[in-house]
């Protein structure tokens, strides 16, 4: 007796830390926001709101702007400067007086030319500099171009990744809420097996140790379900953080259905998955910019001219000139710096490729055991089904012999906690068939839009 009542003492402790804590959790999902969030509108949130979406993005705005860059190197270069001179140097006064157009017969005795007094000018001038032949120029902006090709299938890629996790976020708040009615049900089994158990201690049918181990199993209860509602609360408040908005809010969901089964088709890996073929345009412009690089063994053509207005006055434009013409530049030898810089891109490619054929290899692996996954999850869900009916015809044969004395109360709650876990076990194998099914249209799709 002295053990049972040490035993009731801290069960009721228990008890009534379980009851403050309910009150605490009641009040709190009082006040919690909630919000109706179907599938199409999370992922139409996380592919307008993501920051992955909006870096990827301007990564790629990024490459237009480089792009644009390399019309550098076809487009006219033009400037213009104004220069103010002044000095008592023989040779730079008489050439002062030639650019002015202002010399004089005077200007020509020696005493004069060897002893000037200070002369000051002042130069407008504007200089064109046009390429006409620039083969390694061609080749960059080739490159360039292919560089914004790879960042837009990896801004592609990036979003079929992001609908990939809000479903599976999105199937996981749906576990959660079906975890919570499978807890609440069990619950309120545990209470009505109470209420029975104490009306029986009450008439003194039974002893109170089974009306405790009653207690014991709805405080268990109670506590699984509070966990189960804490990650109700952090499922929804990942799905905010995918969708980029303010954390707190408990979202209802669609009810949670087992997706239609994909047919087993195709088990090899596309090959023009928008990642890949990122890789595969990286290589390409690495391959262009090598070329680009040799193209500077090449001698370029340019056109360049200038005009320029020469006055001794600050706000003089009096004398005026112009000089044009067509100049081939040939860089014979550079140190060797283009030849090792060609042998640097040459081993980035041979890197790119060795990425390639890895991404090819893992994700292969991770479908083929994505096809299994879905298989094992479809068994179990055919399995539990079954045991669920089992399970649930075993509780109510045991509750009936329950309420006539024919069992105790331990095999109801036996049974009572077995019907809950198959239940779960349920949950979880559907939200493992859901998942593994998106996981599998992650790793095959070539095309974004078939994911919303």
């Amino acid at each position: 007796m002295k053990i049972l009542g040490k035993r009731y003492i801290v069960i009721s402790r228990i008890f009534f830390t379980v009851f403050f804590l309910r009150l605490f959790l009641i009040n709190a999902q009082a006040q919690q926001k909630t919000e109706f969030l179907s599938l199409k509108e999370a992922v139409h949130a996380v592919i307008s709101n993501n920051s992955a979406v909006q870096s990827a993005k301007i990564d790629e705005a990024i490459a237009q702007e480089k792009y644009k860059q390399s019309n550098a190197g076809f487009l006219p270069q033009v400037n213009l400067s104004y220069t103010a001179l002044a000095t008592n140097n023989p040779l730079y006064v008489f050439g002062f007086k030639l650019q002015q157009r202002t010399v004089t017969a005077a200007d020509f005795n020696p005493d004069k030319l060897n002893h000037p007094s200070g002369t000051s000018d002042f130069t407008t001038k504007i200089e064109v500099l046009q390429p006409l032949i620039n083969m390694d120029a061609v080749y960059m902006k080739k490159s360039a171009g292919v560089q914004v090709e790879s960042y837009q299938l990896k801004t592609k890629r990036t979003k079929a990744h992001l609908i990939f996790e809000t479903q599976k976020a999105y199937h996981q708040l749906q576990m959660t809420h079906q975890a919570v009615a499978v807890l609440e049900e069990a619950l309120s089994t545990a209470k009505s097996i109470y209420d029975f158990t104490n009306n029986r201690v009450l008439q003194g049918l039974i002893q109170k140790s089974d009306l405790l181990n009653v207690e014991v199993q709805v405080l268990d209860m109670e506590s699984n379900l509070n966990e189960a509602k804490n990650n109700e609360l952090n499922a929804a408040d990942y799905l905010s953080v995918l969708m980029n908005k303010p954390t707190g809010v408990l979202y209802t969901t669609d009810e949670m259905k087992q997706d239609q089964a994909l047919e087993k088709t195709e088990m090899s890996l596309p090959q023009n998955r928008a990642d890949l073929l990122a890789i595969e345009k990286a290589m390409e412009a690495t391959g262009l910019m090598e070329k680009s690089l040799k193209m500077k063994y090449l001698p370029r053509l340019h056109a360049f001219g200038s005009y320029q207005l020469n006055d001794k006055k600050i706000t003089g434009f009096n004398a005026n000139s112009y000089f044009s013409g067509i100049q081939l530049t040939w860089n014979i030898f550079d140190g060797n710096n283009i030849k090792r810089q060609v042998a640097g891109l040459k081993l980035e490619q041979d890197k790119l490729g060795v990425q390639l054929h890895s991404m090819q290899q893992e994700n292969q692996m991770m479908l083929d055991k994505s096809y299994r996954d879905l298989a094992n999850a479809l068994f179990k869900i055919k399995q539990q089904n079954a045991a669920i009916a089992q399970a649930g015809e075993a509780l109510r044969i045991l509750q009936n012999r329950y309420e006539e004395g024919l069992v105790n109360t331990t095999d109801v709650l036996t049974a009572q906690t077995q019907l809950s876990r198959q239940k779960l076990m349920l949950v979880q194998a559907v939200f493992s068939c859901n998942v593994s099914q998106a996981y599998i249209r992650f790793l095959t799709t070539t095309d974004t839009s078939n994911q919303n």
